[in-house]
Formats: structure tokens, sequence, C-alpha cells
């Protein structure tokens, strides 16, 4: 299983392959921030990929479209648009 790893030693979660990123951090009981719940409209759920950025989906057209938009650096994902594939370690700036 595939493990979620916290750049500020928060515990790692375990969740099944192709979970989505956004719903696993949510349920474990991390703050997430949106406004659009998970819609991908607000762009407000960009969490860094720290580490093991190849273990998530690839980026779709309408992602890429609105971190541009939204000009989230390049080593961010929108949490509700991805899914985890492998081990990650991901940090924002509200936790």
């Amino acid at each position: 299983m595939p493990k979620i790893n916290f750049k500020k030693g928060f515990p790692s979660l375990e969740v099944r392959s192709k979970s989505n990123l956004m719903k696993s951090l949510l349920v474990a009981g991390r703050p997430v921030a949106s406004s659009c719940g998970g819609d991908g409209i607000c762009a407000k759920c960009g969490v860094q990929v720290v580490k093991g950025g190849k273990n998530l989906s690839p980026a779709s057209f309408f992602e890429i479209e609105r971190m541009q938009m939204n000009n989230i650096p390049k080593d961010c994902r929108l949490s509700c648009q991805c899914t985890v594939l492998g081990d990650i370690t991901v940090d924002t700036d509200y936790w």
C-alpha cells in the first residue's frame, strides 16, 4: 500500500493505490483548503510534492490549466485532482 509522508513529521498514512489525495488527507484528519468541494475550480488544495511526484497520477489538462491560472508552483499538485500510485512526501504552508 502506498504511503503519504509529511515533511513536518506527522505520522505517515497508508492508502489504497489510486486513492484521491485530497480525500485521503481529509479522512486522516489533515485539513485541506478548498472552497469548491474538490471539483478543482478553486485551486486552493494545492500541496507541495517534496518527494515522489512520479508516484502521483499525471496532471490532466484541466489541472495544469488551473495551476497556471492561479500561479501555483510546478512542484505542487491540486490534491483533489490526483491519485496516489506510490509513496509520496507532501507539505503545505498551513500544516
